[in-house]
């Protein structure tokens, strides 16, 4: 019985494959089979950076210029140039984003081999060590010689000991597998924003390059032309004040209606309201690129044509973080949720953003208070113009935009659209620069309203 025992115990270890393995050791093989072509990625990606920083260079030189046909077209060139090395940008970027997804769901997938091997090792102890317990003291001394008896008590007390540490092995490699799926978590969030990015800047091209076709057709390359074209605009406030500012998800409203709202927000919050109507453009600009959802308990019903309707929660939001905030929120409001337009995933990550201001739901739950106080809504409805935009002016100026430079507006833009922790990485420049443009625009427009 004892070598029986002994035998079986020493199985059960080797079955298991030993639970003391690198954690980090799955990856090490593909680090190195990679290592060349992410060394040829960043030496890419370190050129674009160059030329872009070299292009906004140049653009803030052009700018200081005096107004001149030739100088404007020059910026849109300019500004042409930049958008297209920010797609290739970020063309590269997602190609080391999806090689080091690939290795994550590598890992996971041996990680979760090695927690299967781990469950069943500790599946056969546990059911050995209730055979044991279940056999009585007498029975085990009547059963066999006292040497025997005590050597079986000794192998009790072995299992014993290798459960206990194989529960403590077994939390590691679950703690070991939840690290992994996080990164893949980030990684895939990452890459979601590079995608939104470009989006942006290949509508940037089509944009510049319309704008610049237009000043060519009305001018006909004459100065003189040109400068009346610019007169002419600053007689403009009425038709600046009428014409539409479009929200995403909630419509448009007369510019000089948003206006006010962004001015009644920038007094409480010292945000510029240009910046704040940029931020907004910039996110109008995704919505209506990247589709937007209607939750449902049905199956997936998109409509082929950019708007997905019919997802159910858990293809939409992070279940544990948005669901039941979601659903608080619209039931204060007396809204129905599956009436309500929110951002959709994109290949990966989460959606669920509300409104213009694009909070997700557990965000806005952190803002509630605050946005009551100040609009006077309560509860306050993301949907809403007004509310929406004294979100966006508040977590702006928790962002740093009420400092009032360019850079820290800049810098405020980014965190904004990708979080404290990657607001500086150069995949997303684009979107800061698209909303200091987009405000510099509206700076234009509102000098004209306020008579400047």
């Amino acid at each position: 019985m004892r070598s029986h025992r002994a035998v079986f115990f020493v199985a059960i270890l080797l079955t298991s494959g030993g639970f003391l393995v690198p954690q980090h050791a799955y990856t090490q093989t593909s680090q190195v089979t990679n290592q060349e072509e992410r060394t040829a990625l960043q030496a890419q990606l370190d050129q674009i950076e160059k030329d872009i920083a070299n292009n906004q260079g140049t653009l803030g030189t052009l700018q200081q210029q005096r107004t001149t046909l030739e100088r404007d077209i020059a910026i849109l060139d300019n500004k042409i140039r930049t958008a297209q090395l920010n797609i290739k940008q970020s063309d590269l970027t997602l190609s080391q984003l999806k090689g080091n997804i690939t290795e994550k769901q590598k890992s996971i997938a041996q990680v979760d081999a090695k927690v299967s091997r781990s469950e069943e090792s500790l599946a056969q102890l546990l059911r050995r060590t209730r055979e044991i317990d279940d056999v009585s003291l007498t029975q085990l001394a009547l059963g066999e010689s006292l040497e025997d008896f005590f050597q079986d008590v000794d192998d009790f007390q072995s299992i014993q000991k290798a459960l206990g540490e194989s529960f403590v092995e077994m939390a590691a490699l679950r703690e070991d597998l939840a690290g992994h799926k996080a990164a893949l978590e980030d990684k895939e969030d990452q890459a979601k924003k590079v995608r939104q990015v470009q989006v942006l800047a290949k509508q940037a091209v089509l944009e510049d390059e319309k704008k610049k076709q237009s000043i060519l057709s009305a001018t006909k390359g004459q100065e003189k032309t040109y400068q009346q074209l610019i007169a002419e605009k600053k007689l403009k406030a009425s038709a600046i004040r009428a014409a539409l500012f479009g929200l995403r998800d909630s419509g448009a409203i007369p510019f000089g209606t948003a206006y006010q709202y962004a001015k009644e927000a920038s007094e409480q919050t010292g945000v510029r309201p240009a910046v704040i109507l940029g931020v907004l453009r910039q996110e109008t600009n995704l919505g209506e690129n990247v589709g937007l959802c209607l939750l449902t308990n049905s199956p997936d019903k998109g409509d082929g044509k950019g708007k997905n309707t019919g997802r159910a929660f858990n293809q939409v939001m992070k279940g544990s973080r948005d669901v039941d905030p979601f659903m608080q929120i619209t039931s204060e409001l007396g809204l129905d949720p599956f009436a309500q337009v929110v951002s959709c995933p994109q290949s990966s990550g989460y959606g669920g953003a509300m409104g213009p201001a694009q909070f997700i739901p557990s965000t806005w739950m952190l803002y509630q208070d605050r946005l009551a106080k100040m609009t006077g809504q309560n509860p306050p409805d993301p949907w809403s113009a007004r509310t929406a935009i004294f979100a966006t002016a508040l977590l702006m100026a928790d962002n740093g935009a009420d400092n009032g430079t360019r850079a820290s507006e800049r810098l405020a833009a980014l965190r904004y659209f990708a979080g404290w922790a990657y607001a500086t990485k150069p995949a997303y420049a684009f979107y800061g620069s698209g909303v200091m443009g987009y405000a510099d625009q509206y700076q234009a427009d509102i000098d004209i309203l306020e008579g400047k």
